[in-house]
């Protein structure tokens, strides 16, 4: 399996390609889109090119996305949901699922605990990808987020076949 993580972001837009063979974690590669100017509509169309020739370079087979909050600037909120849009929209228009985490619930899974910094979430992902160079703290964030979907996935098909199993 080949997971893109993506973390959103309307200037930069991290993200990460992770191979997984069972419980084995390996980079592939990490980066994140930039994007300048006032037009939003440019910078959208934008994040939208970049992450599609990602997608085309990588060739991911399932991709993750870190949900939004909402926080006290509506305005800012409601600019992040839009790029978190073209994040969802290019792996979905490419017919890849697109996973969704909570941002406590990736930390959870990379860090242990749900309220984790950003250098110790950088920090636990060049532990669980060794002599990984990450390009910034958004692609250490979409490598998390990343992760996080292998152990969700891994979990979610270990129970899918205790079902099949008791079924039989």
């Amino acid at each position: 399996m080949r997971v893109l993580g993506i973390d959103p972001g309307l200037r930069t837009l991290g993200w990460g390609v992770i191979d997984v063979a069972g419980s084995r974690l390996s980079h592939v590669a990490n980066g994140h889109c930039k994007t300048t100017g006032t037009d939003l509509s440019l910078r959208l169309l934008s994040l939208f090119d970049q992450l599609t020739d990602i997608l085309h370079r990588f060739q991911p087979t399932t991709a993750a996305v870190e949900q939004t909050f909402v926080n006290s600037n509506a305005a800012g909120s409601l600019k992040l949901g839009q790029a978190r849009g073209i994040a969802v929209l290019v792996p979905a228009r490419a017919g890849i699922d697109v996973g969704e985490y909570a941002p406590n619930a990736i930390k959870k899974s990379v860090v242990g605990v749900g309220h984790a910094s950003k250098d110790q979430i950088d920090h636990m992902v060049r532990l669980q990808l060794p002599g990984v160079q990450i390009a910034g703290p958004d692609a250490a964030d979409a490598l998390a987020i990343a992760i996080c979907h292998a152990h969700h996935a891994r979990s979610s098909d270990r129970l899918q076949q205790a079902i099949t199993k008791g079924a039989s």
